[in-house]
């Protein structure tokens, strides 16, 4: 059974920074790309950011550009996502996904991810 458990959330000033972390169980975890995705209270589901298999690609929303990067650690299973000068508008419920590199579908497309973690609140106060 596939388990991805997201931490790291919490309460940050604007301006402030976070670190996600994402635990990747029951998979073979290099097969698989990973990506961050957010959802604020009232909106839609929105990427965030992709990292493939072997650490060595990335893509980001081209808005968080600079602010948040993605990494990995396939020694561990991790994901992480180091979200920098945070703003109230990052506030949302911040998941984790996994989609195997089989699928060549762009990475802000959610429905392409087989798993999903139940997601980590991020609340940034002005």
């Amino acid at each position: 059974q596939v388990h991805l458990v997201e931490s790291g959330g919490g309460l940050v000033q604007a301006g402030g920074s976070l670190r996600l972390s994402c635990a990747a169980s029951g998979l073979t975890f290099t097969s698989y790309h990973m990506g961050w995705f957010r959802q604020a209270l009232g909106k839609s589901r929105e990427f965030v950011a992709a990292v493939t298999w072997s650490g060595s690609n990335t893509e980001y929303a081209e808005s968080l550009k600079g602010r948040f990067t993605i990494s990995r650690d396939n020694a561990k299973n991790t994901v992480s996502l180091q979200m920098n000068n945070l703003k109230p508008e990052d506030t949302a419920v911040y998941y984790c996904a996994a989609r195997h590199y089989s699928d060549y579908s762009d990475f802000e497309e959610g429905e392409s991810y087989q798993y999903w973690g139940q997601g980590t609140q991020v609340t940034v106060s002005s």
